[in-house]
């Protein structure tokens, strides 16, 4: 079927499907009923796009099937205005990997790209009509509701820039410049969604509809995000570096509810699969043999019965998403687009001892990204058989087997206190052996400054153990293991703290799980070691 043959309740049925909200959905049928609805996707051209924007892509595939007319937009002014994620100097090398990695992606998944129009931003944001209407948007809204529209989408600092102010005013004054219906987005922009349709009507313009698409968990629980190295796969990542960071993805027995894997096998997999297609995995007879999903609803309750290995799921998720990648490698491997990756995204530049970095390099410094700091769940303690102030605990890091960490908290914390707790354990020290017992990592604790004092920090409920914990600011991927000749640990806890707010930082950059959240202690002020 295609979008001129199907019921205004057809087109409404495919333009909504697997979509976690809709505003506006009388104006929807309203549209239907008259002519084919114009909608609009925006994506700022910032980190590289990973796997994860298969999810948006397959659903402007099914807009294209109700016969919507598409527009994508590569917001590169909107990238420079999140407190500069993208230099001025990269906005139009990044604008243009954006719009050739995006084309290769619809490519993949067989969307036709004579149905879509791309714009950029800049092409018309920066007219004489649109910078007057940011003018007199700004005589309305206040600061207030400005930083409570870009809440979950620009990056939030305690003394904001005023370009942050000002981008959810932006992407609600391009629903009127590219004269659409509807703006389509992920459910962490319905702040500014609703900032759209209470300010857009106050300029004299219609309010728009908004479709909402659920956030994709990333393989190490919480969000995916391009700054998140461990979250996410690069869309021209190798089919090695695929199966490493698959088999490092957080994939417990039985959950459903924070699995990355799973939500990608629905909102994409099952979105493009043809009709009698389904999701195959592939195992051993003794295993279960070969099995088919033909309704993702199957594939979820068999995984919910602990049928299905997190192994064997991860196998086939590896399979489909190197199909998806194939084509997209291969458009890149030209040379033009090999240059054009190399320069929109330079590698960290890395100086010898004592030599100048030079103009522009990034210098490969001791930054808090080396540090490998993941949410642990403590599901046993013991007192050590050799040593009265140490604890042996057994804290589940959703990897093969629980480690073993030796702690010193006997004085401080008790047993009850300290099994089932959720804790902060930095992964890749070099594993040592403490009074015969080998330990393999850290819990972090606060502590007072004559040492009467000492508690593990609060990890927030809703972490999921084995998320990493990045430092806000800082992205990249942690060392393998911290070499301790280089003193990394030692140099980078100096500034490891908490502030006089209870807040865990580094330099007063906030510790932060994957959802955003905040890691805090009743010591203010306080050393974190």
């Amino acid at each position: 079927m295609v979008g001129t043959t199907l019921s205004v309740e057809e087109k409404k049925q495919i333009i909504t499907r697997n979509l976690q909200e809709t505003l506006g959905e009388d104006r929807l049928t309203k549209v239907l009923q008259e002519r084919d609805l114009k909608i609009y996707w925006g994506t700022a051209t910032t980190g590289k796009p990973h796997v994860a924007y298969f999810v948006p892509m397959s659903k402007i595939a099914d807009f294209l099937k109700a016969g919507c007319e598409v527009t994508i937009l590569f917001a590169d002014l909107h990238a420079y205005l999140d407190n500069m994620k993208a230099p001025w100097t990269l906005l139009e090398l990044r604008a243009q990997y954006y719009e050739h990695v995006i084309k290769a992606m619809l490519t993949s998944i067989g969307v036709p790209l004579d149905k879509l129009k791309f714009v950029k931003g800049s092409d018309y944001q920066l007219s004489k009509e649109y910078t007057l209407d940011v003018y007199k948007l700004s005589s309305l809204v206040t600061i207030h509701d400005a930083k409570k529209a870009g809440a979950e989408v620009v990056k939030q600092v305690e003394y904001p820039l005023l370009s942050g102010l000002l981008y959810p005013g932006l992407q609600g004054l391009d629903e009127e410049y590219l004269k659409v219906d509807a703006q389509f987005g992920g459910v962490d922009q319905r702040k500014i969604f609703t900032f759209a349709e209470k300010y857009l009507p106050q300029l004299g313009y219609e309010k728009r509809i908004h479709f909402m698409n659920p956030m994709v968990p990333g393989l190490a629980g919480g969000k995916m995000s391009s700054s998140e190295d461990d979250s996410k796969i690069d869309l021209l990542d190798s089919p090695a570096n695929v199966k490493k960071k698959l088999k490092k993805a957080f994939c417990e027995p039985g959950n459903i509810t924070d699995n990355g894997l799973l939500s990608f096998v629905k909102h994409v997999l099952f979105s493009l699969f043809k009709d009698d297609e389904g999701f195959e995995i592939n195992r051993a007879p003794d295993n279960g043999g070969d099995v088919t999903f033909l309704k993702y609803e199957e594939l979820e309750q068999y995984y919910a019965e602990n049928k299905l290995h997190p192994g064997d799921l991860k196998a086939s998720v590896e399979k489909y998403i190197n199909r998806l990648l194939d084509p997209i490698r291969k458009t890149f491997e030209t040379p033009e687009l090999q240059k054009l990756t190399a320069t929109a995204y330079p590698p960290p530049a890395k100086i010898k001892a004592n030599a100048a970095p030079a103009a522009g390099a990034v210098v490969d410094e001791d930054a808090p990204h080396r540090l490998d700091i993941r949410v642990g769940k403590v599901i046993e303690v013991a007192r050590h058989p050799d040593a009265d102030t140490l604890y042996v605990l057994k804290i589940d890091l959703a990897e093969a087997q629980p480690r073993t960490i030796i702690s010193g908290l006997v004085k401080f914390v008790t047993v009850e206190e300290l099994d089932q707790r959720l804790v902060a354990v930095l992964c890749n020290l070099k594993p040592s052996k403490m009074r015969g017992i080998l330990s393999e990592g850290m819990v972090l604790c606060t502590s007072n400054a004559d040492h009467t004092v000492v508690e593990p920090i609060v990890v927030p409920a809703k972490a999921a153990a084995g998320s990493r914990l990045a430092f806000e600011g800082y992205s990249g991927t942690p060392d393998e293991q911290l070499n301790p000749k280089k003193k990394v640990w030692e140099k980078l806890s100096v500034d490891f703290k908490t502030n006089g707010d209870g807040v865990a930082v580094w330099k007063d950059n906030f510790l932060l799980t994957a959802e955003g959240e905040q890691l805090t202690s009743k010591l203010a002020n306080c050393a974190i070691k």
